[in-house]
């Protein structure tokens, strides 16, 4: 796969406590924010966000990092240019304040600025709420943004904050237990439902995480765990990137059930709730 050249997609941009940010959009209907993994909005990433607009949503798409639509993959840039633009990504990512990699029992400070992203989207796009899907250091960002009422689609693909390097760190989530109880209020009071996927050899999504969110939510959380087998084999990285880089989209795959799964929640809370 080549660079995506950004067509059929709108960039605007928008503004939050004196943070200012590019956002890609694409589609009609109820607003569904798309966080991308390091390094940035891929052209797989591009693809999920056309798969969301196919089924009457608009894909939002921020840009946290990176340069959208740049192709990750060694084949596209060469082996070298490819480690230094993901390097590069990742160390801009580490030095900044706006993403906590490493300390436990808070979230980003950049999910406030989603926050008010996502509340701006469902004014515009209208709807009865918003979805959002977080992937690997934005996957726990979809669940701190589920305070807002607003937010009805919460999906934490491969949630790998707080970088699990202690026991401790393994066992929970970027979201602090302020916003956890929150989130927790809403899943029995309103029925909020809980997507997370991993695949079980991803050593940044360790199981003691998708165990603590069960704890804590309850039947509320639904856990979408692969075998590595799953993923695809032509994927230049190791099991990692469920609905983008290591998805086989092809019917009966385990990894395309999992695509569906996140569509269906789509559909079932910001769509069927429209008619």
């Amino acid at each position: 796969m080549a660079d995506h050249d950004l067509s059929g997609f709108e960039r605007t941009s928008f503004t939050h406590g004196g943070a200012t940010r590019d956002v890609l959009r694409r589609g009609e209907g109820p607003a569904v924010i798309v966080m991308a993994e390091v390094p940035g909005i891929t052209p797989k990433v591009l693809g999920f966000a056309e798969r969301v607009a196919a089924i009457g949503c608009t894909a939002v798409l921020p840009v946290l990092f990176g340069r959208p639509g740049r192709d990750p993959d060694p084949a596209a840039h060469g082996r070298l240019r490819s480690g230094a633009y993901f390097a590069s990504t990742f160390a801009k990512v580490c030095v900044s304040r706006e993403f906590t990699l490493l300390a436990t029992g808070r979230s980003s400070p950049v999910v406030t600025w989603l926050r008010a992203l996502a509340a701006d989207e469902h004014e515009r796009c209208g709807g009865p709420g918003v979805g959002a899907v977080g992937m690997c250091l934005t996957g726990g960002f979809a669940l701190a943004m589920a305070t807002d009422e607003r937010l009805l689609a919460p999906v934490l693909s491969q949630p790998s904050l707080p970088l699990p390097v202690t026991a401790r760190r393994r066992a929970t989530t970027d979201i602090s237990d302020e916003e956890l109880a929150v989130v927790k209020d809403r899943c029995a009071r309103d029925g909020l439902r809980v997507i997370g996927m991993r695949f079980r050899g991803d050593r940044l999504v360790p199981r003691d995480r998708f165990a603590a969110l069960r704890r804590e939510l309850g039947e509320a959380f639904t856990a979408v765990e692969l075998d590595d087998a799953d993923a695809s084999p032509e994927a230049f990285t190791p099991p990692h990137s469920v609905l983008t880089e290591h998805l086989v989209d092809e019917p009966g795959q385990p990894t395309r059930a999992a695509l569906d799964e996140v569509l269906d929640l789509f559909r079932t809370r910001l769509l069927r709730a429209e008619v």
